[in-house]
């Protein structure tokens, strides 16, 4: 498969068209970045780790029956994906109160959300991805109701299968994005699934594992992605 010109540069990841027009390459970038940009970073092996961890996750989740976006794994920071046509929209499932939740509403950090919260956001980094609605959706026309109702329950089937893969490996899944797109009439998750889009906390002793290392400047980050990935059994060489 040929690697074509650039079509998206975003903070950490880069997309290419392919000779294939029904295929992209997704390339991990070392690039780290948090508040929408505003801080920015390169840390060595990062686009490495991010890729074979969204790589093994992604298995996973097809094999639980999740449709997503992964074809194969390309080199230590590429993957072969399809081409989706992406819904502008993040869903966010938080399993523990921690973070935004925390400062929008009257919640105690760290307790468990029991059911866990499901919230929409739009993706826009100019706006700081606003919250909004099923309302908002429709009206707006980024996904019909069908695809909304879809999303939902891929969003928790996925929270299911991996609350069930981190617990096992000693970790909590404190909360996560997802992103969707049509691929042949079908919703399909895209975009990843790593330590740069989710929060995990060591389930002794609550230590954070994932990108507030970065946020908050804890150090060590690269380092928590490959402590994650080896509880995981994730082969990184």
């Amino acid at each position: 498969m040929e690697k074509k010109a650039e079509l998206i540069k975003g903070k950490a990841k880069s997309i290419y068209e392919t000779d294939d027009p029904g295929f992209l390459i997704m390339e991990f970038r070392n690039d780290t970045s948090a508040f929408d940009g505003g801080k920015i970073e390169q840390l060595d092996r990062k686009g490495m780790v991010n890729n074979k961890f969204n790589n093994f996750i992604m298995q996973k989740l097809e094999a639980a029956g999740v449709p997503t976006q992964l074809d194969s794994l390309l080199s230590d920071t590429e993957s072969v994906v399809k081409n989706l046509d992406m819904i502008p929209v993040e869903c966010v499932i938080r399993n523990v109160a921690t973070g935004s939740l925390c400062k929008r509403l009257p919640v105690e950090d760290g307790i468990d959300l029991v059911p866990p919260t499901f919230e929409f956001f739009l993706k826009d980094d100019a706006l700081h991805d606003p919250m909004i609605n099923d309302y908002h959706i429709r009206t707006f026309g980024w996904a019909s109701d069908e695809e909304v109702a879809a999303m939902k329950v891929l969003t928790f089937k996925v929270n299911d299968v991996l609350k069930k893969l981190f617990a096992d490996a000693g970790m909590i899944l404190v909360d996560y994005k997802l992103e969707f797109g049509r691929y042949k009439g079908e919703v399909v998750l895209g975009d990843e699934f790593s330590p740069d889009g989710c929060r995990l906390w060591d389930a002794e002793t609550r230590a954070k594992l994932d990108k507030d290392r970065f946020r908050q400047g804890l150090g060590g980050v690269v380092e928590a992605y490959e402590e994650v990935a080896h509880r995981l059994g994730v082969q990184l060489n």
